[in-house]
């Protein structure tokens, strides 16, 4: 397959610097869209919505650290061995991350958020206004070890 380039649309700005695993949820930051490609149009009600998904790059995981295969989520022994397209750890391998995150303010190509799992200067791919249309249809199963997981995460 040919490889497919992507340009940042903007970066992540937080006070949190380091990737830890959780307490995520009361962590306000800010996207600073490129104002070399957009203005505040591009952002233009966006505000209506409760929530955005936000798709960044992991960018400071190194891709010889990639996995591909199996492996216990967040190396814990007690979770059962997944495959990574079964679980949603950063060392994935295009290291794309993506987070449905609260819409706090606009402020002209700034766009602020509550719940963004990404650390500052993370580039961001795309933002998407999330709707309930795109919600799962029908009943949603999870193993438990993705409910204790995420215990702590938010």
């Amino acid at each position: 397959m040919s490889p497919i380039v992507m340009r940042p649309i903007g970066v992540v700005r937080s006070t949190r610097a380091a990737p830890t695993d959780d307490g995520w949820g009361a962590e306000a930051a800010r996207i600073e869209l490129d104002t070399a490609r957009f203005g505040p149009d591009a952002l233009l009600g966006l505000d209506a919505f409760s929530h955005a998904e936000v798709v960044f790059l992991f960018d400071r995981v190194d891709e010889a650290g990639v996995a591909t295969g199996a492996r216990h989520p967040r190396g814990n022994a007690a979770w059962p061995r997944v495959g990574i397209f079964a679980q949603r750890g950063k060392d994935r391998p295009n290291r794309i991350g993506l987070t449905i995150c609260r819409v706090l303010r606009i402020e002209g190509t700034v766009l602020h958020v509550a719940g963004l799992d990404a650390i500052d200067g993370t580039p961001v791919l795309d933002l998407k206004p999330w709707m309930a249309g795109f919600a799962p249809r029908g009943a949603v199963r999870e193993p438990g070890w993705a409910d204790e997981l995420m215990r702590g995460y938010w």
